[in-house]
C-alpha cells in the first residue's frame, strides 16, 4: 500500500447547524481505516456524500469544509481539502500527494446537479474517480453500502481490488450475529423513509425475528395502505400494495407506531406535536413516531 493513492468511500453525512456539525460520530467511526492506510504509508482519498443536492441552490451549506476540518483534527494532521468533485485542481492535489497524507474530495452529490450522475452511478463518473487512485477502493460506508451510486459501485467497477473498510467489516459482522443466532425474543427496529429500500429486509426480517417495529418516513406508506389518515406525509405510492401485502403475510409481527409527531411543515415549522391515534391531520405532515 505504501505510495499508493487509495479511494475510500466513507459516510460522512454529519448534522450540520450554521456550518458546524452537531454530531460527528461517522467521523470517528472511519478513522481506524483511514489511519491503517496513511500508517501504512497510502495516500487516502476520501469520497462522501453530505445532504440531498438536486439543484445549484441546494449546494448552499452543504460543502465538506468542516468536515475536512473537523477530520484533521481528529487525525492530527492536515487534510487537504480542494473543494471540487472533478477538474484540474483536484488533479493537482491528488497527484501532488505524499506518503500518509489524507485528501478530502468535495460533496460527491454535487454531482447530482447536472444529471444526478452520482446518485444514477453515471459510469463516466465512476471511471473517472477511478482514475484518480492506483486501482485500490475501500468501501467503508455501511450507511451507504445499499445505494448503487457512481462514488461506490462505479467505482469499485473500475478498479483492480475492491474492498471492504474496518467499519464496513464489523457492521456486517455484528448484524450477521445477531440475525443467524439471535437471544430470544428478538426484536428489529427498522427506519428510513422508503420502504422500496427495505422490501428484502422486512421480509428476511419477518422470517428470523418475533416482531419488527417500523418508524421513520415509511410509516405513513405502510399507514395509508391500511386506509389511515396521513395528510401530507411522505407516501410511496407505487408501493402501497407492497406495504399491504407485507402486512398480511407478517402474522401480526410488523407493529407500526401507535402515534406520530406531526408538523406544518418538514423544515421551517411553527407547530409540531403529537397526533391523537394513527392519524395524521389534514394540512400536517408525520415525521416519525411520537
Amino acid at each position: 500500500m505504501k505510495g499508493k493513492k487509495v479511494l475510500v468511500r466513507v459516510d460522512f453525512n454529519v448534522p450540520l447547524k450554521d456550518g458546524v456539525i452537531t454530531n460527528d460520530n461517522r467521523i470517528s467511526a472511519a478513522l481506524p481505516t483511514i489511519k491503517y492506510i496513511i500508517e501504512q504509508g497510502g495516500r487516502a482519498i476520501l469520497f462522501s456524500h453530505l445532504g440531498r443536492v438536486k439543484e445549484e441552490a441546494d449546494k448552499a451549506g452543504k460543502s465538506l469544509a468542516p468536515v475536512a476540518a473537523d477530520l484533521a483534527a481528529k487525525l492530527g494532521q492536515d487534510v487537504i481539502f480542494p473543494g471540487a468533485t472533478r477538474g484540474a485542481e483536484l488533479e493537482a492535489a491528488i497527484e501532488a500527494l505524499e506518503d500518509g497524507q489524507v485528501l478530502l474530495v468535495e460533496n460527491t452529490r454535487f454531482e447530482d446537479v447536472d444529471g444526478k450522475k452520482e446518485s444514477k452511478n453515471d459510469p463516466e463518473l465512476g471511471k473517472y474517480w477511478a482514475s484518480l487512485g492506483d486501482g485500490i477502493f475501500v468501501n467503508d460506508a455501511f450507511g451507504t453500502a445499499h445505494r448503487a451510486h457512481a462514488s461506490n459501485v462505479g467505482i469499485s467497477a473500475n478498479v483492480e481490488k475492491a474492498v471492504a473498510g474496518f467499519l464496513l467489516e464489523n457492521e456486517i459482522a455484528y448484524i450477521q450475529e445477531a440475525v443467524e443466532t439471535p437471544e430470544r425474543p428478538f426484536v428489529a427496529i427498522l427506519g428510513g423513509s422508503k420502504v422500496s429500500d427495505k422490501i428484502g429486509v422486512i421480509e428476511n426480517l419477518l422470517e428470523k425475528a418475533d416482531k419488527v417495529l417500523i418508524g421513520g418516513g415509511m410509516t405513513y406508506t405502510f399507514y395509508k395502505a391500511q386506509g389511515i389518515e396521513i395528510g401530507n406525509s411522505l407516501v410511496e405510492e407505487d408501493k402501497l400494495d407492497v406495504a399491504k401485502e407485507l402486512l398480511e403475510k407478517s402474522n401480526g409481527k410488523l407493529i407500526l407506531p401507535v402515534d406520530s409527531k406531526e408538523a406544518n411543515a418538514f423544515a421551517g415549522y411553527d407547530v409540531v406535536r403529537d397526533t391523537e391515534g394513527e392519524a395524521v391531520s389534514e394540512g400536517f405532515l408525520g415525521l416519525d413516531i411520537g
